[in-house]
């Protein structure tokens, strides 16, 4: 470090589920290195060792209070894969409201309480569209959070009626789910998803979900920005705030893209080079070089040479992002695909988690009216004693993988590589930067400023969840 090099150590981040610091080196104004440490080790590989494998469905949705469902639905399709079942249809469709329930209440959580909060800080108190913004999101008294709370706790009555309760359901099953839906119950889910359909399209979108689901190039969203005020909805609120502060240019990061595909809507594939190709799961390696890890699931504090309990989730050797962007950009999504062009941006990330609420929702309605009351919600599962099992999710966040191994009817190996693992990833054996630590290169830095707004956005727009990244 020279001595016209600045280094600034940000953390605890705030709004954050787990602990994250990051220390920047600055020069000229911007930043030229990052390095991203998650200071909190959580070890769920090493609790799951040796439990009896159902034990999986219990402890893995703990990881996290925010994506439980998500982890569950790994932990299910792992021990599924080793059972060699399938769930009936009915089953798949109960199992995808659940996770989309999940995924929608997290896109929408992200951007009124994570992430546009710090668009009402006073040092933006001179743009035109301040006095806005922090009306409604400035913490507390927020506008948005006023309107929105109340029909996100309504909304998670689906979790209730399918899922028994939420976090840490035990409805997810290797088979299917637990719970039946009866004809009284499909019409009080459709009632649930109209209200929260009736608060996105009054105060988030101020539109049809259907027209913003639809757009499908960036013209076409800054066209349909500029088509009302800035005051008309919060996302369009956002979009003039994006243009304003340029945050299509903000927080680029890799170029590759993992998706491992969701709701049956949405593919698994890898971009790479402007192309999409197939995922396979033996891509995935785990680089240890930089993280307090002395094997794939033994943890060493006093490690040499290493700043963070995440290990480095490579594909093919390359680092890969993953997200809603990821999602939709591999999946051909042409908006998606504009966004993710030159690597990932705040603007891309954000753009696409809201457009991405919109199509789950639309989803949703089609899938409960395609619930067939009288048909199987689940069949038996046995497990062999012996097995091998991959389960493979998109959480909000991204892609999710479990890795598990039976040897005589007890886990012998788990692995978790969670979307805040491959984002947060530290620097590999090749002093390859993760995702993050690359997207935080370049980011402005004022002089004297030990808490840059910038870099605050950067590292939200991957909406941080550490306390999954790290076992």
């Amino acid at each position: 470090m020279t001595e016209q090099t600045r280094r600034l150590i940000l953390g605890p981040f705030n709004r954050v589920e787990g602990d994250l610091e990051v220390t920047l080196d600055v020069e000229d104004g911007a930043v030229r290195q990052a390095r991203v440490t998650a200071p909190l080790y959580r070890g769920f590989e090493q609790i799951l060792a040796g439990r009896a494998p159902e034990d999986a469905l219990v402890i893995a949705p703990r990881i996290c209070g925010i994506c439980s469902v998500s982890q569950s639905t790994a932990a299910a399709r792992a021990l599924a894969a080793i059972a060699g079942v399938a769930m009936p249809a009915n089953g798949r469709l109960v199992a995808d409201l659940v996770l989309a329930t999940e995924n929608a209440a997290d896109h929408l959580t992200h951007f009124m309480l994570f992430f546009m909060p710090d668009f009402a800080r006073a040092c933006y108190a001179e743009r035109p569209w301040f006095e806005i913004a922090r009306k409604r999101f400035a913490a507390q008294d927020g506008g948005c959070a006023r309107a929105l709370l109340p029909a996100r706790a309504r909304f998670l009555h689906i979790m209730g009626l399918l899922a028994g309760k939420w976090p840490h359901s035990l409805a997810l099953q290797p088979g299917g789910v637990t719970k039946g839906v009866d004809s009284g119950e499909r019409i009080r889910l459709l009632s649930i998803l109209a209200e929260f359909r009736e608060a996105l399209e009054t105060h988030l979108f101020a539109d049809r979900l259907e027209h913003v689901a639809g757009l499908g190039s960036a013209d076409a969203l800054w066209a349909w920005a500029a088509a009302a005020p800035q005051d008309h909805g919060d996302f369009r609120l956002f979009l003039h705030i994006a243009r304003d502060l340029a945050l299509a240019d903000l927080g680029r990061g890799p170029t590759t893209f993992l998706s491992h595909g969701s709701f049956g809507l949405w593919p698994a594939g890898i971009l790479a080079a402007g192309q999409v190709g197939p995922f396979d799961p033996a891509a995935v390696s785990e680089d240890l070089s930089h993280a307090w890890m002395a094997g794939p699931t033994l943890p060493d504090a006093d490690k040499d040479g290493a700043y963070t309990w995440c290990k480095a989730p490579r594909l093919n050797g390359a680092t890969a992002e993953v997200g809603a962007l990821a999602r939709q950009a591999v999946a051909g999504d042409p908006l998606a695909l504009e966004l993710a062009a030159g690597g990932g941006s705040v603007l891309g990330r954000v753009v696409m988690r809201l457009v991405e609420l919109a199509r789950l929702v639309v989803a949703m309605e089609g899938w409960i009216k395609a619930i067939h009351p009288a048909e199987p919600f689940c069949v038996e599962s046995p497990l062999p004693l012996r097995g091998d099992g991959i389960g493979l999710v998109e959480a909000a966040r991204g892609a999710l993988g479990h890795w598990l191994t039976i040897q005589a009817g007890k886990i012998t190996d788990y692995r978790i590589i969670a979307p805040t693992t491959w984002n947060f990833s530290p620097r590999d054996v090749m002093g390859r930067p993760g995702p993050l630590e690359a997207a935080l290169v370049n980011t402005p830095v004022a002089s004297g400023d030990a808490n840059p707004v910038a870099v605050q956005h950067v590292v939200r727009s991957f909406d941080p969840c550490m306390v999954c990244t790290v076992h």
